[in-house]
């Protein structure tokens, strides 16, 4: 029993060991995580990012050094990588992280940077979102600013499989910015209420005779 207990203890240090590392070095990519399988024939790693060519390197150079990093390094056994893309970047929290941090450091105004990423993560059918941005954002004093849009939640069930929180730091002139971001996925979530309409009710009904 213990074994079995150090055995998924370890794999998952593992994971986080490499995760970290890959936000790291391809937060410019677009890196928005990585799944870590044990195979007869040595370790799957699918990467998801963004931007997967950043990744892949030209003629799968900087793929190649990746795998002997993570075999050195991390200790992985004969590392097979496949790097993917993401379906909506713009619903993934760690990619837009990395975004906001991007733009931070090429000049942008918090707040704009903030109300644009928000309006991204909505557009593209969020049911909610929550960006904190601390730092010395207008003085010499550290503080935050919140910007919120749709429904977040933060307790509850529905936590676990309909909200993505990501965190990102990005060093400026005044100092290091913090930046948080909270997505809530467009899915159904346990505690919705929905009222039907008599003319809803009547047209089921139709539909069910027919």
């Amino acid at each position: 029993m213990v074994n079995i207990k150090r055995f998924f203890v370890q794999k998952g240090l593992l994971k986080t060991k490499i995760d970290e590392y890959l936000a790291k070095e391809f937060y410019r990519a677009g890196y928005a995580g990585v799944d870590v399988q044990k195979t007869p024939l040595g370790t799957r790693i699918i990467i998801y990012a963004e931007r997967p060519a950043m990744i892949i390197g030209r003629r799968g150079a900087t793929i190649r050094q990746l795998a002997q990093i993570l075999e050195k390094r991390f200790g992985v056994e004969n590392p097979q990588i496949t790097v993917t893309g993401v379906e909506k970047p713009e619903l993934s929290a760690r990619i837009m992280a990395f975004r906001l941090v991007q733009a931070l450091e090429r000049g942008y105004h918090f707040r704009r940077a903030a109300f644009i990423a928000l309006r991204r993560i909505m557009e593209a059918g969020a049911l909610g979102a929550e960006i904190v941005i601390s730092g010395k954002l207008t003085s010499e004093r550290a503080r935050y600013e919140k910007y919120r849009a749709g429904r977040i939640y933060k307790v509850g069930d529905q936590v676990n499989y309909m909200v993505e929180r990501a965190v990102a730091y990005a060093l400026l002139k005044p100092g290091v910015y913090g930046v948080e971001v909270r997505i809530v996925k467009p899915l159904r979530p346990l505690d919705e209420i929905r009222f039907i309409t008599p003319q809803e009710q009547a047209s089921e009904k139709e539909g069910s005779k027919v």
